[in-house]
């Protein structure tokens, strides 16, 4: 049984959902995985850990970049790439109205 050591994480940031600009989202980011479990406040009933490198997530402008800095730091790290974005085919308003429409119009 091997043991499997925690490793960095080099990915692209996703677009946010509340927001329907890029910002924040370009780029790459170099996050760190967990170094303990979370744990429940007896009291509060929250969970949390002592654990600060999970608030920590290094922003830099290339791929080639983020591995550079993982591998000058000895840090292990493993790369996901970006999905592909699919192609979205702009539509018109005008288009539910034009003459010779291929669907029937239904209300």
């Amino acid at each position: 049984m091997s043991l499997m050591l925690p490793v960095a994480r080099i990915f692209v940031p996703p677009k946010s959902a509340m927001q329907s600009g890029r910002g924040k989202s370009q780029g790459w980011m170099l996050t760190f995985p967990p170094s303990e479990k979370l744990r429940v406040d007896p009291l509060m009933g929250w969970t949390g850990s002592a654990d600060t490198a999970k608030q920590v997530g290094l922003h830099f402008e290339t791929k080639e970049a983020a591995v550079a800095y993982a591998e000058a730091n000895g840090i292990a790290y493993v790369v996901e790439e970006p999905k592909p974005a699919k192609a979205i085919k702009p539509k018109v308003y005008a288009d539910n109205f034009k003459f010779g429409r291929a669907e029937n119009w239904t209300h």
